[in-house]
């Protein structure tokens, strides 16, 4: 460890190897994760949506009800949602000032994550149980 008199960061910062927010690491390396996943799960949703225009309703719901393509479009709502979630909370870390405001903003932010998030799941999941 250094004793350089320009750090800003403090002894027990230097030590616990933590940034001012404490978590900012782990939540770089979630929107990286999720970035590398939704890559192909992306990829695969274009080519699966492109390979279903202009098909009618029954094969539609036929194509969208077999396991695998199923599993395919789980991954990419659960990756999509939570990519979104820790882009827009970072949004809100970084522009909205003010502790209640931004208390508020996190909340709807997790509560409108989720919301789309099982929505999405419950949508995939009808189409391929029924």
């Amino acid at each position: 460890m250094s004793n350089d008199p320009n750090s800003m960061r403090s002894p027990l910062r230097q030590v616990r190897y933590l940034g001012s927010a404490k978590s900012g690491t782990h939540h770089a390396w979630h929107m990286r994760l999720t970035s590398m996943a939704l890559l192909p799960l992306t990829i695969a949703f274009v080519w699966l949506m492109l390979t279903l225009v202009g098909k009618d309703y029954n094969a539609v719901r036929l194509a969208l009800g077999t396991p695998v393509i199923a599993i395919v479009m789980l991954l990419f709502v659960l990756a999509g949602v939570y990519h979104m979630m820790l882009g827009m909370q970072t949004i809100i870390e970084d522009y909205v000032h003010g502790e209640p405001a931004k208390t508020v903003s996190l909340a709807a932010n997790m509560f409108f994550s989720i919301c789309i998030g099982l929505a999405c799941v419950y949508a995939v999941l009808r189409l391929s149980f029924t």
